[in-house]
This record gives structure tokens, sequence and C-alpha cells, in this order.
């Protein structure tokens, strides 16, 4: 009676353990998450930020290209006709 009082606290060790083990595993998995988490907010505001630049940018660059006239469209072949 003795060893099968032995055998099943030697089960309930082993299940505890693994339920420790478990615990323990999915505790770690949570901060995981969490931290992957909280990259992925930031990533989003830091594309959200480019996202803004580039906008400001691509204005700008269309100011100086409006504005230079290197970069106008020269119709010469209407001018040339209104000319003749």
């Amino acid at each position: 009676m003795n060893a099968d009082m032995d055998a099943v606290e030697a089960e309930n060790q082993v299940e505890l353990e693994e339920k420790t083990r478990l615990i323990n595993q999915v505790l770690e998995l949570q901060h995981t998450l969490e931290d992957l988490s909280a990259r992925v907010d930031a990533v989003k505001e830091e594309n959200l930020k480019l996202k803004s630049e580039n906008q400001v940018l691509g204005q700008y660059i269309e100011n100086l290209m409006s504005a230079s006239s290197v970069f106008q469209t020269t119709d010469t072949k209407s001018k040339r006709k209104n000319q003749q």
C-alpha cells in the first residue's frame, strides 16, 4: 500500500511539474505577444509619420517643378503653327 501511495505521489509530482512548465511557457508567450504588439504599434506610428513626410516632400517637389521653367511643358509645335 505504501508503494501505491508513492506511485500516486510521484505521478502527482510529475503532473505538477508539467503544469508549472506549461504555465511558465504561457507567461513567456504572453510577454512575447505584448512585446510584439508594442512593436507593431510603434511601426504603425512610424509608418504614418513617414507617409505624412512623403506627402509634404511630394508637394514641395511639385511646387519646385511648377516654379521652374525647366520642368514647364513646352508646346513648340503649336507655337510654331500660331506664328505661321
